[in-house]
């Protein structure tokens, strides 16, 4: 058995405890370093194996690791995947602004880094970036509040905020992109947040941590909302939206006497789409990483040809340094309505999982 059949093979904790490196089973064209946030999210550990299997598609040999969430630890590794001898490295960071360093000395030995999907700031060696549009996420989000509350025909409700980790470049895009569409309705008093937490500075969740953002709604349901309800929440991604809605249930949301609040969602997570199909959670966005894998292998491959890769954006994002020539992909809304379309006529998921 070669070892991508190997690797493809192992359970969740031989992967995390053995080396992940995957050589194509023919010609080798090189070794290619592939940095992946975490292990504890299904999205990132399917986007890091997706990677992993279109390049050996493409016959690199490819070292695949995951953070963990432990920014500490996520540079060292991209550190020995350089000292391996991997030309290009592609990188999802755990946070954002902890690679000045290490990119400092992958400059210095030539080694391209491509940012996945989460924006590497604080360094002018970050060679390009391959994400979906980020602030349209939000907006997909914001809408869907609006939508749901009726708030462009004399709607109100009351909604409390939630965003992603603040060291995380992609969730003020996010964030900025739901409120884009949500605060004229604050302005206007047509949306009222209970809480007052308006800023993303206040509504920030610390590593995308569901179960603080549980605690934190929990929190606000015993005093702020004892006596009354909560009309919808801007939840930044499935797995947070995962832990509120079992915070809502807790206290009687989901009954026909207490219907849910309107709850968005990001990144498809399949209990999401299966609290999608039950009426909990009322959408999420889809960032078919499928796509985005083909997207940075074809970067990855252009680099390691002599070219420079396909971009189609050069001015959106600003990591403090520089302007990092990126590639954007579309994400799409689904909710109740179209989720077997988008996801299962597409190939993403089996009717048999959902």
């Amino acid at each position: 058995m070669n070892r991508r059949r190997l690797l493809l093979s192992l359970s969740a904790p031989a992967l995390l405890a053995t080396s992940r490196l995957a050589r194509a089973a023919v010609a080798d064209k090189g070794l290619i370093g592939v940095s992946m946030p975490t292990f504890s999210s299904r999205r990132w550990v399917d986007d890091g194996l997706s990677m992993m299997r279109t390049l050996n598609r493409l016959n690199y040999t490819v070292d695949l690791q995951y953070a963990i969430n432990n920014a500490a630890d996520q540079p060292g590794q991209v550190q020995k995947m350089m000292d391996s001898g991997a030309k290009v490295v592609v990188i999802g960071a755990s946070d954002s602004s902890a690679f000045t360093a290490v990119l400092d000395k992958a400059a210095k030995k030539g080694v391209k880094v491509i940012a996945y999907d989460r924006l590497i700031r604080d360094s002018g060696n970050v060679d390009a970036y391959a994400t979906f549009d980020n602030f349209e996420v939000g907006v997909l989000q914001g809408r869907d509040i609006e939508t749901r509350l009726k708030l462009r025909d004399g709607g109100k409700g009351l909604i409390e905020l939630f965003a992603g980790a603040a060291d995380d470049n992609n969730s003020h895009f996010f964030y900025n992109g739901a409120m884009s569409v949500l605060k004229p309705h604050i302005d206007s008093g047509a949306l009222t947040v209970g809480s007052g937490k308006v800023a993303m500075a206040e509504v920030a969740t610390p590593q995308w941590s569901g179960a603080i953002a549980k605690a934190r709604l929990q929190a606000m349901l015993k005093t702020l909302y004892a006596k009354r309800r909560l009309d919808a929440i801007l939840s930044p991604n499935d797995n947070t939206s995962v832990e509120l809605l079992t915070a809502l249930q807790g206290v009687g949301y989901g009954t026909a006497a207490q219907p849910w609040p309107v709850v968005t969602g990001q990144d498809a997570e399949l209990n999401s789409v299966r609290s999608i199909q039950r009426g909990e959670q009322s959408s999420t966005v889809f960032k078919d990483t499928r796509q985005l894998a083909v997207r940075v292998a074809s970067m990855v491959d252009e680099y390691m040809s002599g070219k420079a890769p396909t971009i189609n954006d050069t001015k959106t994002y600003n990591n403090g340094v520089k302007v990092v020539p990126s590639y954007l992909l579309k994400p799409v809304f689904v909710n109740k309505e179209n989720w077997q379309q988008v996801l299962v006529n597409s190939g993403f998921y089996q009717s048999g999982q959902l």
